[in-house]
């Protein structure tokens, strides 16, 4: 049996701006109907397979979850990291959690959710082909053959050209830090080299050896935020306290570019990181001016260009472009030159230190009861769209320094206000007085709609007086 460990706490900078921190890109459909974290569970339903274990920011919670559920994925376990350590201490964290179910001697298959795979079988196959060395206590990493001379990516060095085409695993000589263009292009042609695809396949007892050996420091402290994890609404919540003492790192830096046995299988199946836009521009399959285009989009005479206007975006025109890419959505624009993509996680950084909302935050803000988005912010006004799916419903709350004004436009809510509850269908209102105890659920079959108009001296989201909640949320 085989543990899938799936990691979606990344927060995607790179393929900003439809990828932001409270988004990020692998709850996105950059590709296809599935997000990518979808695309990513689906791999792993096969025979074979247990249940998923996820590595989840407690921000996402809610979305991993309506996710795997709209796929019928209930099994599987959503455990929370109260903040950001990197891929070390959640694998270990992982495989402890698997040790503690007593699945020691079992292998657990560690996998990014951001990651596109075209070729499923050949995937599939790849892990078929590792199984036997990671029976056999070796530590298994997954490297893409190259076809160009990348240097986005870091790579593994391999004995030689002809393990590097073979089917199997094979030791790794060594890792490569991301390279400059120069040596990309000569270890492109040494063809001893793939890219480090960062999937992991190993038994859980040999990667906790190895943090034994060569990371000790990680070992007690997740240890006890594994043993002092608690349950939340079917999540499992590591504990905050002995999570933040755990040291920060990579997997790679802190076991396999140290352990004595890894071993890599090359793998050839579509696979792409999705860390840049160009990478995006390549898996939409160009055309054969290499143009791509997604949305509300008008091209005329260009070349080797990306051209995507996003959900609720403008019309988006490009004339006579040659290697740009244009992102359009409804607050923000991203026109930049293909051969400097990674550059954008460094436009984000410095919108962040100027105070720009637009670098984290989407116009439309998820809650686990569905979402809403500002339409109109002034002094002392704001209008916002809200949707609730069916079944939902919002905390019983009050505010300080606000009221509100409901208008219903498609389906039928349930509103509290004080002792007062009663339904309201489309096209009519309810008034909540500043400080009145109120709620608002969905009790229909259609998702409920509706328009908020806020009055007030202050209307931040913190004005919420919490009473009731059936999210867990403080």
């Amino acid at each position: 049996m085989i543990h899938p460990v799936i990691l979606c706490g990344g927060s995607g900078t790179r393929l900003w701006p439809l990828s932001r921190k409270d988004f990020p890109k692998q709850f996105t459909r950059l590709l296809g109907e599935d997000s990518l974290f979808q695309a990513c569970a689906q791999r792993f339903r096969g025979a074979g397979f247990a249940p998923p274990l996820v590595l989840s920011n407690a921000d996402f919670r809610f979305m991993a979850l309506e996710q795997l559920g709209d796929l019928g994925i209930e099994q599987a376990t959503v455990m929370l990291e109260p903040s950001a350590r990197n891929t070390a201490p959640a694998v270990l964290a992982a495989a402890l959690q698997l040790e503690a179910q007593g699945a020691g001697d079992e292998l657990m298959l560690v996998a990014p959710s951001d990651h596109v795979i075209r070729d499923v079988p050949a995937f599939l196959a790849a892990i078929a082909a590792g199984e036997a060395a990671a029976q056999g206590g070796a530590l298994v990493t997954f490297g893409i053959r190259p076809d160009r001379a990348e240097t986005g990516y870091g790579y593994l060095e391999l004995a030689d050209a002809a393990a590097c085409a073979a089917a199997a695993a094979a030791p790794v000589t060594r890792f490569v830090e991301k390279p400059d263009a120069t040596t990309a292009e000569a270890m492109l042609a040494e063809g001893r080299f793939l890219w480090n695809a960062g999937i992991f396949l190993f038994r859980v007892a040999d990667i906790i050896a190895a943090f034994e050996t060569h990371a000790p420091d990680m070992l007690a402290p997740c240890r006890a935020a594994v043993a002092e994890a608690k349950p939340d609404l079917g999540f499992l919540r590591l504990d905050a306290d002995a999570w933040d003492s755990v040291p920060e790192d990579s997997l790679d830096y802190a076991i396999m570019e140290k352990a004595a046995e890894v071993a890599a299988v090359p793998l050839e199946c579509g696979w792409s990181d999705l860390g840049a836009w160009d990478a995006v521009w390549r898996e939409m399959t160009p055309d054969e001016a290499g143009v791509s285009t997604s949305g509300s989009v008008t091209q005329i005479d260009c070349t080797d260009t990306l051209l995507r206007s996003e959900e609720d975006g403008p019309r988006l025109v490009g004339v006579n472009l040659k290697g740009i890419a244009a992102i359009a959505m409804r607050d923000a624009v991203l026109v930049a030159d293909m051969t400097d993509l990674q550059a954008v996680k460094a436009a984000v950084t410095q919108m962040k230190a100027e105070g720009v909302r637009e670098a984290e935050t989407l116009p439309r803000t998820y809650r686990p009861w569905g979402w809403y988005e500002t339409l109109a912010l002034a002094d002392r006004f704001q209008v916002k769209q809200i949707m609730v799916p069916p079944g939902k419903k919002l905390s019983l709350q009050s505010h300080v320094h606000r009221s509100e004004h409901w208008i219903v436009v498609k389906g039928t809510a349930t509103v509290t206000v004080d002792e007062d509850v009663k339904l309201v269908t489309e096209n009519q209102s309810v008034y909540i007085p500043l400080g009145a105890v109120h709620r608002l659920e969905n009790p229909g079959k259609v998702n409920l709609h509706l328009i908020e108009v806020q009055t007030g001296a202050y209307l931040g989201e913190d004005d919420i007086i919490r009473y009731e909640d059936i999210y867990n949320r403080a």
